[in-house]
């Protein structure tokens, strides 16, 4: 994505943009999603919103499956939802269990029933776009202009969401039920990214990695893409992940059989890695150390 001219202080994701930083094994840590529609406006916060009571219920379930719960809106919206329905979804992203159930509240009260209820099974893929502007400018700059893009083309299966992280990274997508996350991508580029994951298949340039997978995992699978050329959704599945000697990890793909050895290391950077953080901060970097699989 071309970087916006820069005006004032530079913003995190023109600095990220500028320094080159590595998407890969950057995306945000989750098993299963809970997604919840709000208008808003969103505080910096999403969930202080609630009461103690919905707040003590959903953070019980976050814990309980390593979830992650956002705010969803439709692009645009910024007005009071007063007493219509409101939509929920809880995806399962786990390789090999990805399923979309939904349902509908009225009252901030039902929410604490959600993460037990059925709701129904949904066939339909699920957009997410970080807009949350009060968490950091960048996501609505970045953001907005990607999800009202993306509604266009399809109103019903796209939505804005609340800080997903990794905000040097803006504009944030994620493709549920399958959690990969996407970072730094424009409105044509998303369209050709969104339609490619209808058939089955993702694009790994601009490609964080996938929420189920460990960081280490996502960084590995980048390798063996770059090196092997498979852009399928359910290729190269992790089979082990070993830690080696300090920092070294040994990963084993299958379908196809790949063995990726990766260096883990910290680096200290001398910039905000968010727009309302302080230099300097410290980013986490997996370096290819060799990638072996089939000729």
């Amino acid at each position: 994505m071309t970087p916006a001219p820069l005006t004032g202080r530079p913003r995190c994701a023109d600095l990220a943009d500028a320094a080159g930083d590595a998407r890969e094994g950057t995306a945000p840590p989750a098993e299963q999603w809970l997604l919840i529609e709000r208008a808003g406006p969103w505080e910096r916060s999403a969930l202080a919103a609630f009461g103690t009571d919905v707040l003590t219920a959903l953070s019980g379930w976050a814990r309980e499956t390593r979830g992650r719960i956002v705010l969803i809106r439709r692009p645009g919206r910024r007005t009071p939802d007063g007493d219509r329905p409101r939509r929920w979804f809880r995806v399962d992203a786990r390789p090999g269990r990805e399923e979309v159930r939904t349902g509908e509240y009225r009252s901030d009260a039902g929410l604490a029933a959600v993460p037990s209820l059925a709701g129904h099974r949904s066939d339909r893929p699920v957009a997410l776009v970080c807009t949350h502007g009060k968490h950091d400018a960048c996501c609505a700059i970045r953001g907005r202009p990607l999800a009202t893009a993306l509604a266009a083309a399809d109103p019903e299966g796209t939505w804005e969401c609340s800080h997903i992280g990794g905000c040097r990274f803006a504009p944030a997508l994620v493709l549920l039920p399958h959690g990969l996350t996407y970072g730094g991508v424009g409105p044509a580029e998303a369209l050709d990214i969104v339609r490619g994951y209808a058939r089955g298949t993702l694009a790994p340039d601009t490609l964080r990695g996938r929420s189920s997978l460990s960081p280490v995992v996502q960084a590995a699978q980048h390798h063996a893409r770059a090196a092997t050329g498979m852009t399928g959704i359910d290729d190269l599945q992790p089979v082990a992940c070993v830690a080696e000697d300090e920092g070294a990890w040994r990963v084993t793909l299958t379908r196809p059989d790949c063995t990726v050895l990766l260096r883990e290391r910290l680096v200290t950077v001398d910039r905000p890695l968010t727009c309302a953080a302080r230099p300097s901060g410290r980013v986490r970097v997996f370096d290819p150390v060799e990638v072996v699989h089939p000729a």
